[in-house]
């Protein structure tokens, strides 16, 4: 089974200034729930574009886990694979700090290259059909 998000998806392209290998890649939902007016007080839009200037975005339909609006995956490098690691799917991830604790960690590396803030932890949950990770 793919370890990546499914659902409708669109490339965006990365508008980061790193120089070398792209540390990992970002899934964010924009659908149904994530990203609209559903879940209030969030700049999408500005969200987004953090996550964009750190790590290439790709901007997902619905990833049918509407209970954690906004929801956020990030996807390990090759490197971070190679060392065994898988997507890890954030939700609730509708507060500027815990954006910018994502972009942190993304910059670092992500999954399988830089440790996870623990902080994160409060965001990390499993989609139905899928386990654990960490």
């Amino acid at each position: 089974m793919p370890a990546t998000p499914t659902g409708r998806t669109t490339d965006d392209a990365w508008t980061g200034t790193a120089t070398g290998p792209v540390p990992c890649r970002i899934v964010v939902c924009r659908d149904c729930c994530c990203g609209s007016p559903k879940v209030t007080g969030v700049d999408h839009t500005a969200q987004t574009e953090r996550l964009r200037a750190v790590a290439p975005v790709r901007v997902a339909g619905c990833l049918d886990v509407c209970d954690q609006a906004n929801v956020i995956v990030v996807q390990p490098s090759a490197e971070g694979r190679a060392a065994g690691a898988r997507p890890v799917w954030l939700g609730l991830v509708n507060d500027p700090d815990a954006t910018e604790d994502i972009a942190a960690w993304a910059r670092a590396g992500g999954p399988g290259v830089a440790p996870r803030p623990d902080i994160l932890d409060f965001y990390v949950f499993t989609p139905p059909g899928r386990r654990a990770t960490r």
